[in-house]
């Protein structure tokens, strides 16, 4: 129950509480409302003094204290027109045994016409004697910490018989004191034991097992408190004595089902005892019900996940009892429960079969039930497993893009859907793939945890194969002349074609030497194809060797068999030329492919067979003169033996005059060779060798 709540408890019952004296004036706490109805005169026919001379008839006595200062004003009316009602204000911060002339006065109510009265901001009275018909007087200036006496009197005598309660409503600026009020000092609402009865109206029930049955008021206190600091609470067997806060129970006693009982809360200022707001009270009411409780059979639901038999439930989720301040525990069986052993330690999180638990259900008092909890698994999530297949990649033909979102694993409605790689990622939710419709992948496996609205969940397979590029068999790489055109072609048997020169037939003609590409369409799937145009190697003249008039051309490079020519017309499978004329001639070769013959030009020097070095002028030297302007000319003479005996070069103009060592060598036969490298792009290296018979005069 709220505070206000216990406030309003407070003020209504007010009506019915007897009389009080100045010396146990109520407390007025904050500027709430009171409504009374005052009867006798209580213990004391006290002295009022002022515009009260006739003594009390039915009065009550308040004390309040001024939390803020400024003005301070009050409605007094009565709930008959026909109670006149008188009052008087004494202060401030005297006391009950000294309280001199009130500093406020009114006995002058207008009997049926206007009872009500009060302080207002419009009157300049201070005191109005009876039958002046000035009902209200002059507002007060008050300052905060100021106390003051209140007593009010429902005047009966000549003119007035009628006894009525009144309601009394505070005013101005000022403020009165309460801790009821100050958050600061109440940071919680205070909570009425027990639970609502039938009637919202009656007092609220607390359950006993017994009736009667000793009970120990203190074990309220907690609860009722709510971690409220420095706030007493006493308990009382009637609604005066708690207002009061006199007779209070002090150890467990006897209680029934049939009287009430209250509660009385009041503030402790902890640093000063004397402090007014200590005297405010707040009061409940409450009464004890027989306890015969009565638990709740609940069936709880959990879900099966991924088919593991076993659920997660929440035990303490179970309305097992619809009351409160009960402990509960858990057992799997009845023997158990009974014997007090195996109790489920971690109720929040039992992990089970389908099955039963029993809950022990006690209150604070000894009362105990027992409630079953039947244990059931909610509808599977339906799901099936699927297979998806996806074209290769360009990049990688080993991986493929796969649209998993595409798949259908389940016929279940109003589900959510996420992808993992693997079932144990699925099951801990971790490692997600966040983009299901583009998951690139080799074949295996991914998984779908299809959740449905009770946060169960199913996982299916989707096994994942990916259909190979399918190329063309027949589209091979070609070898052509530089100078030539080829036709390239992908073959039949596909659903489209598309060429890296934009053609989309079968076939693409007119291709020179270079590297192209394909796009081979089968099915939904596309696999790009390259193809390379190569242009063959030329064969290359790596020597000529020339003997006398035989000529052998050297070749390497290219793709044989080779042809040579001499004419460019006519083509032989030798490459020996023999009866080769002296001087210069082109020679022309070319490999398998038949493409532009590569041609090196070469000459035959004159034949000299025999020299007779005698001064005469003929014939008297070797002489190749002609040859010098060839590149890296070499000449050299050996004898029969093989060895060098004669180099000729620039400095002796590439002649020889049958000497060897400035000397006259021997008549005889005599080897020489001359090798050079033809001044053509290729430099063709060339050699050329005979004999010479040298005579010489002995």
């Amino acid at each position: 129950m709220k505070k206000t709540l216990l406030l309003f408890l407070l003020l209504l019952s007010q009506i019915y509480f007897s009389q009080a004296d100045c010396s146990t004036a109520l407390s007025v706490c904050g500027n709430s409302s009171i409504t009374y109805s005052p009867t006798g005169i209580g213990t004391v026919n006290e002295t009022l003094g002022g515009c009260l001379t006739t003594g009390e008839h039915n009065s009550i006595w308040y004390k309040l204290t001024i939390a803020t200062s400024g003005t301070l004003t009050f409605d007094l009316v009565p709930y008959d027109p026909g109670a006149d009602y008188d009052w008087a204000i004494y202060g401030p911060n005297v006391s009950c045994g000294n309280l001199g002339s009130p500093i406020r006065c009114n006995a002058a109510t207008a009997i049926g016409v206007g009872a009500s009265t009060g302080l207002n901001m419009t009157s300049t009275l201070t005191s109005a004697a009876g039958g002046s018909l000035t009902p209200y007087c002059m507002y007060m200036d008050v300052v905060a910490g100021q106390t003051y006496y209140l007593y009010i009197d429902n005047w009966v005598g000549a003119g007035s018989t009628t006894i009525a309660p009144f309601s009394l409503t505070w005013g101005g600026t000022a403020t009165l004191a309460s801790p009821f009020t100050d958050p600061a000092l109440q940071p919680h609402p205070f909570v009425p034991p027990g639970i609502p009865a039938a009637n919202p109206n009656d007092p609220r029930e607390i359950l006993i097992c017994a009736n009667p049955a000793i009970f120990d008021f203190s074990t309220l206190t907690p609860g009722i408190l709510n971690g409220n600091p420095n706030f007493v609470i006493t308990y009382h067997t009637t609604q005066n004595d708690a207002l009061a806060g006199t007779n209070p129970i002090v150890a467990p006693m006897t209680v029934n089902t049939t009287s009430i009982y209250y509660y009385s809360i009041h503030y402790q200022d902890p640093s000063n005892p004397n402090n007014p707001i200590n005297f405010c009270r707040q009061i409940g009411k409450f009464k004890f019900k027989l306890g015969g409780i009565t638990g709740n059979n609940v069936t709880l639901y959990a879900c099966n996940n991924y088919k593991s038999g076993k659920g997660l439930f929440n035990l303490t989720s179970a309305n097992v009892f619809s009351g409160s301040n009960v402990t509960i525990k858990y057992y799997p069986t009845m023997a158990d429960l009974n014997a007090g052993t195996s109790e489920i330690t971690n109720p929040s999180q039992y992990l089970s079969a389908e099955g039963v638990v029993y809950a022990s259900i006690k209150t604070s008092q000894g009362c105990s039930t027992v409630a079953i909890i039947t244990l059931k698994f909610y509808p599977e999530v339906s799901v099936n497993d699927a297979s998806l297949s996806a074209c290769a990649t360009e990049i990688d033909p080993k991986t493929a893009s796969f649209n998993l979102t595409m798949v259908s694993v389940t016929t279940q409605s109003n589900v959510t859907k996420k992808y993992y790689a693997s079932v144990a990622n699925a099951i801990n939710g971790t490692n997600e793939i966040l983009t299901p419709a583009a998951y690139v992948s080799s074949e295996g496996a991914a998984y779908v945890k299809v959740t449905d609205a009770n946060g169960c969940y199913g996982i299916a397979k989707i096994t994942l194969s990916i259909i190979p590029p399918v190329y063309s068999s027949v589209l091979k790489d070609k070898t052509i002349c530089i100078e030539d055109k080829t036709t390239l072609d992908a073959g039949p048997g596909f659903d489209g074609y598309e060429w890296s020169t934009g053609e989309t037939t079968q076939a693409i003609a007119n291709v020179s030497v270079g590297v192209y590409w394909v796009k081979l369409k089968k099915g939904e799937c596309i696999a790009a194809q390259m193809v390379k145009v190569h242009a063959s190697q030329e064969p290359v003249v790596l020597s000529v060797d020339i003997s006398t008039t035989t000529v052998t051309i050297n070749v390497t490079g290219g793709t044989a068999p080779y042809k040579y020519s001499m004419d460019n017309i006519n083509w032989q499978d030798s490459n020996v030329f023999t009866n080769v004329k002296r001087g210069d001639h082109t020679i022309y070769v070319k490999d398998a492919y038949n493409c532009e013959p590569v041609d090196v030009v070469i000459v035959v020097p004159n034949l000299i067979n025999a020299i007779t070095p005698n001064g005469d002028g003929i014939n008297d030297v070797i002489d190749y003169s002609a040859l010098a302007s060839k590149h890296n000319l070499v000449f050299n003479i050996y004898d029969r033996y093989g060895n060098k005996i004669f180099e000729a070069d620039k400095f002796n103009n590439y002649k020889w005059n049958g000497t060897a060592g400035n000397k006259a060598v021997p008549t005889g036969n005599y080897w020489y060779s001359i090798t050079w490298n033809e001044p053509s792009k290729q430099n063709t290296p060339v050699k050329y060798s005979g004999w010479v018979m040298v005579k010489n005069r002995q």
